[in-house]
């Protein structure tokens, strides 16, 4: 992943996943429930708090639905994807 805002947050992070989120979002809810379960902490940011922060994360991923989330554990950041995505990467 080469996008400056992304790799931005990921060296802000001190956190295993960063996650891109919304309100009102049941999938959302459900991915940080499911790193929550596995004891895996995150940094999220809502793009709705956020102005123009999609359109930069949407370029970057071609992910146009939330969440979008990464992993930041080990050296280099890995986009996984949406919820369904990284719920079968962690199990």
């Amino acid at each position: 992943m080469s996008d400056e805002i992304i790799l931005k947050h990921a060296a802000e992070s001190e956190t295993d996943f960063l996650i891109y989120t919304g309100n009102f979002c049941g999938y959302c809810n459900a991915a940080k429930r499911l790193l929550e379960s596995k004891k895996l902490s995150f940094t999220e940011y809502n793009f709705d708090q956020h102005s123009g922060l999609r359109q930069e994360i949407v370029a970057a991923t071609g992910h146009r639905t939330v969440p979008v989330i990464f992993d930041l554990r080990g050296d280099n950041v890995t986009y996984v994807g949406g919820f369904d995505e990284t719920n079968s990467y962690l199990n």
